[in-house]
Order: C-alpha cells, then sequence, then structure tokens
C-alpha cells in the first residue's frame, strides 16, 4: 500500500531574490510557485529555505532540470546546480515537496519497466547503488511506498536528480520517463530520502 500525502499550509515557506547572495528583489513563498516571471522575477538567483522541503525546476510549469532544496542557504545557482550533470543557472519553478517524511521513507526499485525484473527495496539512503549489489548502472521503474526520495545518476549523490513522491499518481514510476521532463535514460547509481 503507498501512503498518500496532504499538503497543509504553514509547513513550508521558501525566501527568493533575483540577485546571487541575497539582493535584489525579495518575494516570500509558502505554496508553489508555477512560473517566476509572474512574481516580477525572470529566475532565481538565491534562496532560503526556512521551512519544509522544496523541489526546484530549470523552467516554469515544473518542468527540465530538479533541484532538490532542504532546510538553508542556496547563495547561488551554483549552491543547487552544482554536482548536477551540467550546470544549470536558472530556477523558474518550484514547489513544496508534501511526502518529505524522512524517518518512515520506503522504495521499491526494479530493474526493468513496469516494475519488472530483479528487485529492491529500501527504507535508508544509499550513496552508491553498485556497492550495495545492484547488478546493473541502471533502474526501470520505482513504487514509492512512503515520504519522498531524490534520485541521483552517479554514485555520491551527483548528476542529475530525479525526485521521487509517495502522492505523485500513486506512488508509481513505470518508465523512466515518469521521473521527470528531462529524464532521458534510467542512469540512477545513488538514492537517499528527502529531509523535511
Amino acid at each position: 500500500m503507498t501512503h498518500r500525502c496532504k499538503k497543509s499550509s504553514g509547513l513550508w515557506k521558501m525566501v527568493v531574490w533575483d540577485e546571487p547572495f541575497f539582493q535584489g528583489k525579495k518575494h516570500e513563498f509558502t505554496t508553489d510557485c508555477y512560473s517566476t516571471p509572474e512574481h516580477g522575477f525572470s529566475t532565481v538567483r538565491s534562496c532560503k529555505i526556512e521551512s519544509g522541503a522544496w523541489a526546484g525546476f530549470e523552467h516554469c510549469g515544473f518542468q527540465g532540470q530538479q533541484f532538490v532544496l532542504e532546510r538553508g542557504e542556496y547563495p547561488c545557482w551554483e549552491a543547487w546546480s552544482g554536482s548536477n550533470a551540467y550546470h544549470v543557472e536558472r530556477m523558474c519553478s518550484f514547489r513544496p515537496i508534501a511526502c518529505a517524511d524522512h524517518g518512515r521513507s520506503r522504495l521499491m526499485l526494479f530493474e526493468q519497466e513496469n516494475f519488472q525484473g530483479k528487485r529492491a527495496e529500501m527504507s535508508d539512503d544509499c550513496p552508491s547503488l553498485p556497492a550495495l549489489g545492484w547488478g546493473s548502472s541502471t533502474v526501470g521503474s520505482f513504487l514509492v511506498r512512503s515520504g519522498a526520495w531524490v534520485c541521483s545518476q552517479y554514485p555520491g549523490y551527483r548528476g542529475f536528480q530525479y525526485l521521487l513522491e509517495s502522492d505523485s499518481p500513486a506512488g508509481e514510476y513505470k518508465h523512466v520517463r515518469e521521473w521527470g521532463s528531462h529524464a532521458q535514460t534510467g542512469q540512477v547509481q545513488s538514492i537517499r530520502r528527502v529531509q523535511q
């Protein structure tokens, strides 16, 4: 059974600036931002996550490269994009991650699409799937039982990030293309729980 999550106000707060190092125009968000231009920002250049976990996206409409933003300060784009496969100097939409529950997260991964082939179940962070004994550099599908997870292309939580949530279509990610609009490959070599 997959745990469904519900958003409630007051759990999230993100402060953004249109210049690096917390300079320039400032705006506070406690809910989704579909498009930063609608709020007078061409893009976010720095931000502080004061509460909750957030998903940032390269393009408006929650599209493009994904960034998992947990409590803390991000003074410039390198702070949230520095370990990705390519550097993205913009973040034009973002939203709270409702299902982040570090203590009770459960995830199943499958070797092939549609929950086929070899499988493994996780309830803890894994900096290297190969070291854990996963025989492939790719994953075909995921079933998120509870919580929210960020999968990374390379060991050590490096490369492209893919956010997986238990409240996204029943926590089922049957194909690579369901991991996000930027997903091009099933290469996943490290996985961790999202901190709330």
